[in-house]
Order: C-alpha cells, then sequence, then structure tokens
C-alpha cells in the first residue's frame, strides 16, 4: 500500500499532513498506539534531519507499506556541496550513497562528489567590544548538533540515502513484530 504524496516547504507547510498521513497508514495496517507513535517519529524525524541539513525544502512525502513493514520515503531537491553531503551520508545506515552500487553508479558518485562545490565560510574577527557581551563558548552560527539524526538511527530500522546530483532520496525502514 501507499500513501497519498504529501508537498513540503520551507515554511512547514505540509509537515503535518506527512504526520497525520503516516498515522493513517499505521492505522490502516492495525499498529497500536505506541507502534504508531514510533512511526510518526521516524517521519518527524527524518523530515527535521533533511531540513536541519538542506536548509531550503521543496519535498514530497509519502509511506509505503506491506503488512508490518513500513517505509517512509522523502525525496528533495537541494544546492549540493561537501558538507551537506557528507551529513546525509552519514545519516544512513550504511553511511555510503545507495546510487553507487555498480560500476558506473560509483564512479558517477566519485565525479559529483569531486565537483560538489566546498562550503566558503568568512571568519571575521569580533571586535573587543563585542566579545565581552558574548557568553563564553556562545558562536554566533549554530552547527547542527545531529538530534534529529541521533533519535532517527535509534527509532528506525534502515536509514538509505540516495543522492544523485541535487536531488536527495531518503527511505527509512521500520519492521514490526
Amino acid at each position: 500500500m501507499k500513501s497519498d504524496v504529501i508537498k513540503i516547504d520551507n515554511h512547514s507547510n505540509g509537515f503535518e499532513d506527512a504526520i497525520k498521513e503516516t498515522e493513517k497508514t499505521a492505522q490502516y495496517r492495525g499498529l497500536n498506539a505506541k507502534e504508531t507513535l514510533q512511526l510518526q517519529i521516524c517521519a518527524e524525524e527524518m523530515l527535521s534531519l533533511a531540513r536541519s541539513v538542506t536548509g531550503e525544502m521543496a519535498a514530497s512525502f509519502w509511506a509505503e507499506s506491506e503488512g508490518r513493514s513500513f517505509e517512509l520515503h522523502m525525496t528533495t531537491k537541494t544546492i549540493m556541496d561537501l558538507e551537506k553531503r557528507y551529513q546525509l551520508l552519514s545519516s544512513a545506515t550504511s553511511k555510503k550513497n545507495e546510487l553507487a552500487n555498480s560500476f558506473l553508479g560509483k564512479l558517477r558518485d566519485v565525479f559529483e562528489e569531486a565537483m560538489s562545490a566546498d562550503v566558503e565560510r568568512v571568519y571575521y574577527e569580533t571586535p573587543t567590544f563585542l566579545a565581552y557581551d558574548v557568553p563564553k563558548g556562545q558562536a554566533f552560527e549554530e552547527e547542527w548538533d545531529r538530534y534529529e539524526q541521533s533519535i532517527l538511527r535509534r527509532v528506525a530500522d534502515n536509514i538509505k540515502i540516495s543522492i544523485r546530483g541535487g536531488e536527495v532520496d531518503m527511505t527509512v525502514s521500520k519492521q514490526f513484530a
């Protein structure tokens, strides 16, 4: 069974619809409240992780199920750079691009990685009069804390990431006994 495809944008439009669609899919397959909550957590953290890493988001989300086995799918386009690529692939269970499984796939993956732009950062020295107002250890730019990634890894059975050009496909699998 495949659920409806939900469009999600940068302004969180569609986010709640995706969670509700996940809940409907779980109820259709007869999951209890705890199992439904686990599946919803997978969906929430999957979408939050994608948004945290890619920034801009225009994604499609849907759920597929067969018996008590579920796959949550999300595809989005982004301007890929080396840092995003690393963060996305480090979220995968295998830590690899799922599309790089044949010789040509691996060759394409190597070229795409080489062609990915490196993130250019500009560092400015904080003026002394401002440095006293900033608490020790507080950075101006927040770094991704990988919270979504750790929650998703604990709840999901398998996380697959496929990257081709600027298109990212994430599949989260969850099997209930």
